[in-house]
């Protein structure tokens, strides 16, 4: 029994002469937090498979016609346009309509005036902006 005993003492003892701890280190999975950025793209995957939300409105999303596009981008170039003449001092007043907004910029002594109308709703929105230099 002595000999079980004295055995069994000797296999604990080596146990803890080999078991060692150490420090215990955090090690970020995700880039944004300072971990590897070859982790991005799998953690990005494994989101978007677990991503389950569906957007309400996409049934009802139409893109806009190369025409309602050409018409957006002519009717922003006109806006511009207009804001930078009477800012210039190249006319002093002067406005813009479409089928939805009249938009009107007047330069009142130094001080860029915008006033836009939506047509569909009667809402006025003024934008006034003042220490405008064009000509520098």
């Amino acid at each position: 029994m002595k000999r079980t005993i004295g055995l069994l003492g000797g296999a604990l003892l080596l146990g803890s002469v080999h078991a060692n701890a150490g420090e215990l280190v955090y090690q970020p999975i995700n880039p944004s937090f300072g971990g590897s950025p070859l982790n991005g793209s799998y953690l990005l995957g494994k989101a978007q498979a677990q991503d389950t939300t569906e957007d309400p409105d996409i049934e009802s999303y139409e893109p806009q016609s190369a025409t309602e596009r050409l018409v957006s981008s002519l009717e922003s170039r006109l806006i511009s346009q207009l804001i930078s003449d009477v800012g210039s001092g190249d006319m002093s007043q002067g406005s813009f309509e479409s089928d939805d907004f009249i938009v009107i910029v007047d330069d009142t002594g130094g001080e860029l005036s915008l006033r836009v109308t939506d047509k569909v709703t009667g809402d006025v929105t003024s934008i006034d902006v003042g220490g405008l230099n064009f000509n520098p």
